[in-house]
């Protein structure tokens, strides 16, 4: 660079040819630019020197005056002057995670960082090491990672042989994070002293390496099934750079800020006005007002228990519905047509009026309004209802009533007997009486309050509250990761608790949630029930099988020798449009049929594998009737109000609602043991009031079985019918966390702190 001279430690040395430093010291380093007297002849000298030493100092220097040995700093950013500490300039990507200007260099923004979680590695710690208690590198064989076991073990006294749970510490440490240190080992047997050089990397940094270095996807997958994310130790969670979280306004960095539900963010809000002062007020006026609005949009669809830095991901599909709503209502457009799909998803029914609110006021200012709907208010608040059916499937499809809510009402449709009266779901005359608890104490992860559950067995529970209240978080993120370890060993990380009780009154724990059945188009009801393998072992005993050696494998789309091959069993063909969606088109070989000529030549009762993939669940039930291993997995799809489906209809084209009965029906098909709990999320979502009533048939039946139902729940069908009630809240967010009320229906009602119970009072008279 051309300079001689540089400051080292705070002493100006010259630097010559051999000039070393310390390599194990970490050294100040400055350049020394030029050395001026100054004097009025000089000035020119110091302009250009100053210039080149802010050019080399990234706009900040030093002047060191030897006579007074002071130092001190200029800059053109913000800096102290004390320290020399300097910023750059603030930009609004200085406070963004999605920039490398505002995002923490560790985590890069996320906000957390992977990291090998120990017990994932020893699943069961009473295994030997021999039959897989070590779960990376799993049963014995011959090689080097072995090799390296059977070392450490001679050195520490253990072998192969060994429970992972006797393995001394300073061996498990070794294992976990490698050492290459010369183990002497005295063989006593062979009188023999023997020096083993150790270059073992460790469990934990192996997998490490392979998750960030790795270039096949599946190894990746492999690294990751020992990982767990963690918060970020350099920035905490707040994925921002250290400089940028400095900033403050009213005493708070935006960090600070983005963890407040948007109910509180709109207080502080409110109260800058008070807080800043007149100056910096000047300067934010504008910008809280339009924060104010777009705040108020969101509080007025009903979202004002979500932190302004939850992740979209965890988002539930209404409440993502609701903030793309509260942004169009913000752009004051006009003119425009919106469909929304069952927005009133996940929304309890206090916030109901002011969804409805929000989507008369698109309506007011000259929008177009469409909304597909199940919910009752929505309803009859409609200007023009459009009811299709009569039936779900190849029995509807056809406008059964149109107009307004007198129209509807006045027809002879399913839904105008649900709201006229005509029809309803009932109220229980008996409430059953528990068999015993699960206790769940101490449970505090996000917004819950040191909660204590008391979940009774063997009767149907409702979890309730407001939007946001933490059922969710007490439920299927406390309660069932737990039980889920507890009786399979499963390594799910539950939130934080104290203690659990009475769990092994439980055999069995069952999630049924809402998530797809399958992401392909090979997926179907019939492969996920399990009885597409019944048809298969029917089609292959058939004496026109038999005589052409055909085994169940030529009748599956998966496998070579009975499938179409130019589609690989797709019966589907993809063109691919480049930069436009990909288009399906029927594979023109097999007509969309699946399966080559030779296999759709075998018949049952007059039809091909082909031809039962295509009937639906009503059809196939009188077709495989004299079949009964078949026939009960079918009759349990019907139960649950499926009858309309196709056997092989890609698990793509079923809404979450069909693909979470899809999979009770699968589980009500297997042996009962009686000690199962059933736990359901939203299990009305997009059901009409005629399915909910179905579904409901289904879980009491579940419940007079012996097992115990627990259902996450807003629609007030479900929840007066059940045994027992647990009411989170009173509110979301910060607000809630805590268990309001529980007991029977009717003892709901008497809560005035019950939300739930003020809604459910007019469904109970």
């Amino acid at each position: 660079m051309g300079f001689i001279r540089a400051r080292v430690d705070g002493k100006v040395v010259e630097v010559s040819s051999g000039y070393r430093l310390d390599r194990y010291k970490t050294h100040d380093i400055e350049i020394v630019v030029d050395r001026i007297i100054v004097a009025a002849t000089a000035e020119a000298r110091i302009a250009q020197s100053v210039e080149t030493a802010m050019n080399h100092g990234g706009g900040t220097i030093a002047v060191l005056d030897l006579e007074r040995d002071e130092l001190a700093y200029f800059s053109r950013h913000l800096m102290c002057p004390t320290s020399g500490i300097a910023y750059q300039e603030p930009e609004p990507n200085t406070f963004s995670f999605n920039s490398p200007k505002g995002a923490c260099p560790r985590c890069d923004g996320l906000g957390t960082t992977k990291q090998v979680n120990e017990r994932k590695l020893f699943p069961d710690p009473k295994k030997t090491i021999r039959k897989g208690g070590i779960a990376p590198v799993g049963e014995y064989k011959k090689n080097w990672m072995f090799n390296q076991l059977e070392i450490i073990g001679l050195e520490h006294g253990f072998n192969m042989d060994t429970a992972v749970e006797d393995i001394p510490e300073a061996a498990l440490d070794i294992i976990l994070n490698g050492s290459n240190e010369v183990m002497t080992i005295e063989h006593k047997a062979i009188g023999v002293t023997k020096e083993y050089k150790l270059n073992f990397e460790g469990i934990i940094n192996f997998i490490e390496s392979q998750g960030k270095e790795a270039k096949s996807r599946s190894i990746q997958r492999w690294a990751d099934e020992y990982m767990e994310h963690v918060a970020c130790t350099k920035c905490e969670g707040a994925r921002l750079k250290k400089e940028s979280l400095h900033f403050k306004v009213a005493g708070q960095s935006i960090a600070e800020v983005s963890t407040q539900s948007l109910i509180h963010f709109g207080q502080w809000i409110d109260s800058l006005e008070h807080n800043l002062s007149p100056k910096e007020w000047l300067i934010a006026e504008e910008i809280v007002k339009e924060l104010r609005a777009r705040s108020a949009f969101l509080l007025n669809v009903g979202l004002g228990y979500l932190n302004l830095n939850r992740s979209a991901r965890s988002l539930s599909g209404g409440e993502a519905q609701r903030i793309r709503l509260a942004t169009q209502i913000g752009s004051q457009l006009v003119n425009v047509l919106y469909i929304l799909d069952e927005p009133s998803i996940g929304l309890h029914q206090r916030d109901n009026a002011r969804l409805i609110d929000s989507l008369q006021q698109l309506r007011d200012i000259g929008n177009s309004v469409l909304v597909v709907e199940h919910d009752r208010e929505m309803i009859e608040t409609a200007d023009h209802i459009l009811d299709i059916g009569p039936r779900a499937g190849v029995h509807g499809g056809a406008i059964v009533a149109q107009g307004d809510l007198s129209d509807i009402l006045a027809s002879d449709s399913i839904t105008a007997k649900y709201l006229n009266g005509q029809l309803g779901i009932g109220v229980p005359n008996v409430r059953r009486q528990a068999d015993g608890w699960i206790g769940l104490f101490g449970a505090t992860g996000n917004n819950l309050k040191n909660v204590d559950l008391k979940i009774p067995l063997r009767v149907l529970t409702c979890i309730t509250g407001v939007s946001g209240s933490g059922k969710s978080t007490l439920i299927n993120g406390t309660l069932y990761p737990i039980l889920n370890h507890m009786i399979f060993r499963a390594v799910g990380k539950p939130q934080p608790y104290r203690s659990i009780e009475g769990f092994e009154k439980i055999d069995k724990i069952i999630d049924i949630d809402q998530s797809p059945i399958g992401r392909t188009p090979r997926s179907n009801p019939a492969t996920y029930t399990g009885v597409w393998s019944e048809i298969r072992q029917l089609f292959a005993g058939l004496p026109e099988s038999k005589v052409r050696g055909y085994k169940p494998g030529r009748f599956s789309f998966n496998v070579k020798g009975g499938r179409c091959e130019t589609c690989e069993g797709g019966g589907l063909r993809v063109i691919e449009m480049n930069f436009l969606p990909d288009v399906y088109v029927n594979c023109e070989t097999c007509q969309g049929k699946r399966f080559n000529r030779e296999t759709l030549e075998v018949r049952y009762k007059g039809k091909s594998i082909s031809d039962v993939l295509n009937l639906s669940i009503e059809d196939a039930l009188p077709f495989f009737e004299h079949v009964p291993r078949i026939n009960q997995k079918l009759q349990t799809l019907s139960d649950v109000g499926l009858g309309y489906i196709r056997l092989g209809q890609p698990s793509t084209t079923l809404s979450g609602g069909e693909a979470q009965r899809v999979k009770l029906a699968t589980e009500l098909s297997k042996k009962d043991t009686g000690n199962t709990m059933y736990i359901l999320d939203e299990p009305t979502t997009g059901l009409h009031f005629e399915d909910v009533k179905v579904l409901m048939e289904v879980i009491q039946r579940l419940v007079d079985q012996g097992n115990t139902v627990l259902i996450i729940e807003h629609n007030m069908d479900v929840i007066k019918q059940a045994d027992h009630i647990i009411d989170l809240g009173p509110e979301g967010g910060s607000g809630g966390g805590r268990i309001v009320a529980e007991g029977t229906p009717e003892e709901i009602i008497k809560i005035k702190e019950s939300i739930t119970g003020q809604f459910l009072a007019t469904e109970l008279k």
